[in-house]
């Protein structure tokens, strides 16, 4: 289900790039999919660089520190980082709690700093305080994939379990941007 997934929305992307060429102009787009392939081009070529809710998966397969200085080293000189994460609490492991789809902001920013990205701003815009992060399938308990009720036949039943989550809402998400220093 993954694979086509990403696929029907690497379409849309484009789709809506092309409908809309006045708005984007002509972004380049570059399948990325470490470690086969993993480079995002050349060093110093790219103005923007936007990731969302993939460290999580990175830091399953160990591969969080290249991807962040992989960023780092095709962005321009003034670049900038764009990441939505999954919010695990600060302090907590991330190899555990990517395991869930979370992962802490500091551990974001330490990845980051540690590819010579500098924080530039955070927002709250997609926090949700009703995540308590404690789910039995992670974040995939939630909206959209509600993978807790996905199995129950009982039309009454699935119902309520997909009330039950649809009123946490989707996961509490942290929103960072990062700059590549002009020197």
């Amino acid at each position: 289900d993954q694979p086509g997934y990403r696929y029907r929305l690497h379409d849309a992307l484009l789709t809506k790039f092309a409908e809309n060429a006045e708005l984007y102009g002509e972004p380049g787009v570059v399948a990325y999919s470490p470690p086969q392939s993993a480079s995002l081009g050349e060093a110093g070529s790219v103005d923007m660089v936007l990731t969302f809710r993939n460290t999580h998966g990175w830091v399953n397969e160990g591969l969080a520190g290249d991807i962040y200085a992989e960023f780092a080293r095709v962005l321009k000189p003034g670049g900038v980082l764009g990441v939505v994460q999954h919010r695990a609490a600060d302090g907590t492991d991330p190899a555990e709690t990517a395991k869930n789809g979370y992962v802490s902001e500091q551990a974001i920013i330490t990845m980051a700093e540690a590819a010579g990205l500098v924080l530039e701003a955070r927002s709250d815009v997609n926090a949700n305080p009703n995540d308590s992060t404690e789910h039995e399938f992670g974040v995939w308990t939630l909206p959209p994939s509600m993978r807790a009720c996905r199995d129950i036949e009982e039309d009454e039943v699935k119902a309520e379990c997909r009330e039950k989550y649809q009123a946490i809402g989707e996961s509490d998400r942290m929103t960072l941007r990062f700059r590549k220093p002009q020197g």
